[in-house]
């Protein structure tokens, strides 16, 4: 028998929060589903900064905690958005007999075959220009860098270019520093996905084909070498489709639930 309310958890990408999904979120309680947001660590209202935040392992946790707390019947829908699709990947690893299916939102998709580091390397090939987006080097100017913070001209124009206007202000206020780490460039236990774990979660990717951040070239690539077990798109989408279509994303994320739900 199908379960008509599922329960869906946001997981946030770069720079954002838990309160990037006011919308899809409120959509969803409307329909009488249950929808969970959470703030990775050093993100939105969580209490770390990001120099805080130590190792990726640290950044998961909020989530990591979450999936080991839900009661052994329940299942969820996780749904990740942007670099968000990392942390659901590591929580399919983890957790696959507590998800449902697990929806990549113009998202990072790594996989059994295709780890982080390939997945890192080809999307910033791809990206055109940091423009005013903001950097640390915590540990010094010849290693990689510690945190991001998007600039707002790169929110306007690469992010949020077909959203309301009031969200991009609301972004401009909440956006915080993301960390960053070495797992994106070296393979490590932690980041490891399995095709019995993480391969036995469906899979669905959601592409927007007017992202300007995570182009459609670039999902389309992932879903190439990563193939899952269905493809949406959501026509005129910026990269915050959850600001600019929020009633397709969420009509997308019921279809979802009523197809791999039980």
């Amino acid at each position: 028998m199908k379960n008509n309310n599922h329960h869906f958890v946001l997981v946030h990408g770069d720079c954002h929060g838990a309160w990037c999904w006011y919308k899809v979120a409120t959509l969803l309680r409307s329909a009488c589903h249950k929808a969970t947001t959470l703030d990775m660590a050093g993100c939105g209202s969580h209490h770390k900064q990001a120099e805080e935040v130590g190792t990726i392992e640290d950044y998961f946790k909020p989530l990591m905690l979450f999936m080991e707390a839900l009661p052994v019947a329940e299942r969820v829908i996780l749904v990740g958005h942007s670099r968000g699709g990392f942390d659901i990947s590591v929580a399919m690893e983890r957790f696959a007999n507590k998800i449902s299916a697990a929806v990549f939102v113009t998202a990072a998709m790594p996989g059994p075959d295709l780890d982080f580091p390939t997945v890192c390397k080809e999307y910033e090939g791809r990206l055109d220009s940091v423009m005013d987006n903001q950097y640390t080097y915590a540990k010094g100017k010849e290693k990689p860098p510690t945190s991001c913070l998007f600039g707002h001209k790169f929110l306007a124009s690469k992010l949020y270019q077909l959203s309301p206007p009031e969200d991009l202000t609301l972004a401009k206020c909440l956006i915080r520093p993301s960390p960053l780490f070495d797992d994106f460039h070296c393979s490590t236990k932690e980041t490891a996905l399995k095709k019995e774990n993480y391969g036995s979660v469906p899979r669905i990717y959601i592409v927007c084909d007017q992202d300007k951040v995570m182009k459609e070239d670039m999902q389309r690539w992932l879903i190439g070498n990563n193939l899952p077990d269905e493809v949406k798109v959501i026509k005129g989408s910026d990269h915050m489709v959850m600001m600019s279509k929020p009633h397709e994303l969420c009509s997308c994320l019921q279809e979802i639930g009523e197809k791999y739900s039980s």
